[in-house]
């Protein structure tokens, strides 16, 4: 579960985080850490939901814990890469044909090709939006566990 929060869940909000300071950057507009602070509790705030309750200077500065945030655009990806890591075991766990032999071979490719195409030859297309939906499926399935507790 503590890896979908922070892979699934608080990576594409800093990397929308990223992309807004960005924004504001090149339309001449200053960052302080004020500013920051209100916009990283405002994309917590919208991701978590109007039903919980969020302590927004603690988690306005979640931005600062992350040195190399600004340094190269890419926290975005792992979220990519935990659909597509739940996208290949879930093929394995199904049982579906020649899915061991496709992870194999992905290992193998190595980076010989490019990431996306790897994964696509593997069974796993993540330009379309089924290993991001399979991965909120488990993502909830952990969730419906832990509410039964």
């Amino acid at each position: 579960m503590s890896n979908f929060f922070r892979y699934f869940f608080q990576m594409p909000t800093l990397a929308r985080f990223e992309l807004e300071t960005h924004e504001r950057v090149e339309k001449g507009e200053a960052l302080s850490a004020d500013s920051m602070i209100d916009l990283m509790a405002d994309l917590f705030t919208e991701g978590f939901g109007p039903k919980v309750r969020v302590d927004r200077p603690r988690v306005g500065m979640v931005w600062s814990t992350f040195g190399h945030l600004f340094s190269d655009y890419y926290v975005y990806q792992y979220a990519t890469g935990i659909s597509g890591a739940n996208a290949l075991s879930g093929r394995i766990l199904r049982g579906e044909k020649n899915a061991v032999e496709d992870y194999l071979g992905f290992l193998k490719s190595g980076s010989s090709i490019y990431p996306l195409e790897v994964l696509k030859r593997a069974g796993v297309d993540l330009g379309n939006p089924k290993p991001i939906e399979e991965t909120f499926a488990v993502m909830e399935g952990y969730i419906d566990r832990l509410e039964s507790w």
